[in-house]
């Protein structure tokens, strides 16, 4: 049996004014995705699998109509030079928006649909904050999702859609999808899969994954910054009994709405003159600071100087900022040399709208992969340190700091671009904070411009009363 895989991955603020372009993707060709550690799952499965295309992007801003179509031409291309085959995987996230588009994520689906025909079983795995519509659905035979946020199963998830895939393929057995849209739409930090009642709610798949007729339950919470009519909550069930899957999709819906009232931040939350003023009398560290409206991972710019300019007017010693992505402020460092003082005007540099800070900063590290758009530079002012990059980026695992030779245990304050911690900060942080900072992510969901999502949505509207009805996928349909 011959597999086809490849995919489009990332996650876009329509609130972000920073279009990603073709710099932003990184992108895995031909027979460089078999020996992908994402991938390397297939090896073993029995199938030939036949590697495409996979381009992913660190979340932004909608992504650019021209580079769009070329990646999606290209992936078309790659798709037509390998018919006929059995199986078609998209390892895909869900919340891209791209410029004049309303649902790039059908438009991809369905033109690779469409190329390799009904007979064809078509399976994709999404991030849970993906948003689902029913063009998506119409055009899969098989969806998983993730089931955590913090994201610690995109492994598993991709080899759970993959597995189905082989068995419907070794089988025989078509499956298909029943979905229902539950009109809510939360930030991934107050649906945190570690805290109630997410956790409980998350915890129902596997249980629902035993029913006869079901093999594979998802909850999707949706992107909240994306401003268009897809944007959704979401119970979805692959299954091989539609009666079954309608009636779990359903109550599993059902839930999730009865609990819309219930979800809140899991750290202790607060503005960032609140949070730090609390990091001004813990005695413990290392104090973690998330400064969550412009989180690079969540679709924020990430060259904001909001925070920075808090620590410094109020003199902060001892801390680190990781960091503030800047090309122009890299690049001046490295003209300066490690060792040098150099005025810089930190933040700013993709969107004028972002907060800058003009500071006197001393070069204490040059970091130079070899190219410059992969740059890095740590400079101190006073009693701060901060991290610059030349590419918009997170700084959410130990080695991320490691490699410029920084420890982030050993700070009283680390500061992140972050909304929930990732797995390896989490651990460390003592305490957990999260700032409510301004940005295109920012955590003010009701004050946000609302001009396209269903109405109504909770909680930009609260009073009104919802009924879930499942609906099956016109693939299973026309059977």
């Amino acid at each position: 049996m011959r597999i086809a895989f490849g995919g489009i991955h990332t996650e876009c603020s329509t609130s972000s004014s920073v279009l990603m372009t073709e710099e932003d993707f990184r992108v895995v060709r031909g027979e460089d995705l078999l020996s992908d550690a994402r991938f390397q799952f297939m090896a073993g499965s029995g199938m030939d699998c036949l590697p495409l295309m996979h381009a992913r992007a660190v979340p932004g801003g909608p992504v650019s109509r021209k580079i769009y179509e070329a990646l999606k031409a290209e992936f078309l291309e790659r798709l037509s030079a390998v018919l006929p085959v059995d199986g078609l995987y998209l390892a895909m996230h869900g919340a891209m928006n791209v410029e004049g588009m309303d649902d790039a994520e059908a438009d991809w689906i369905a033109a690779a649909s469409d190329l390799v025909g009904p007979d064809c079983i078509v399976a994709a795995s999404y991030d849970l904050h993906g948003n689902v519509s029913q063009p998506i659905i119409d055009r899969l035979d098989i969806f998983a999702a993730y089931r955590t946020a913090p994201h610690i199963d995109t492994q598993e998830t991709m080899e759970r859609a993959f597995a189905m895939l082989v068995e419907a393929l070794t089988s025989g057995v078509k499956p298909g999808i029943a979905w229902a849209k539950i009109p809510v739409l939360l930030p991934g930090e107050r649906t945190s899969t570690e805290d109630e009642p997410a956790k409980g709610l998350y915890a129902l798949l596997p249980e629902i994954d035993r029913i006869d007729g079901i093999l594979d339950a998802n909850l999707m919470v949706g992107y909240v910054w994306a401003d268009e009519p897809r944007a959704t909550a979401a119970a979805i069930m692959t299954a091989t009994d539609a009666a079954t899957a309608e009636r779990e999709a359903e109550k599993l819906a059902a839930a999730y709405w009865n609990a819309r009232a219930d979800f809140r931040f899991g750290p202790a939350t607060g503005s960032l003159e609140d949070m730090l003023a609390i990091a001004s009398r813990a005695e413990t560290k290392p104090i973690i600071l998330a400064d969550s409206g412009d989180n690079p991972t969540g679709g924020g710019v990430g060259d904001r100087a909001d925070v920075l300019a808090a620590l410094t007017a109020a003199g902060w010693q001892d801390a680190l900022v990781a960091g503030i992505c800047d090309r122009p402020s890299v690049e001046a460092c490295f003209a300066a040399g490690e060792g040098q003082s150099v005025t810089l005007t930190i933040g700013g540099s993709l969107d004028p709208a972002s907060r800058a800070v003009t500071v006197e900063a001393r070069v204490v590290r040059l970091d130079d992969p070899g190219e410059a758009s992969e740059r890095q530079a740590v400079v101190a002012i006073g009693g701060i340190t901060v991290v610059l990059s030349a590419r918009r980026r997170p700084y959410h695992n130990i080695a991320d700091f490691t490699r410029l030779g920084l420890d982030p245990k050993s700070v009283r304050l680390l500061v992140v671009k972050s909304g929930y911690l990732s797995p390896e900060l989490a651990p460390i942080a003592n305490p957990n904070l999260m700032a409510l900072t301004d940005g295109s992510v920012n955590q003010d969901i009701e004050a946000l411009a609302n001009a396209r999502r269903l109405r109504p949505t909770y909680p930009f509207q609260k009073d009104f009363d919802f009924k879930p009805v499942a609906v099956l996928s016109k693939r299973w349909q026309t059977r």
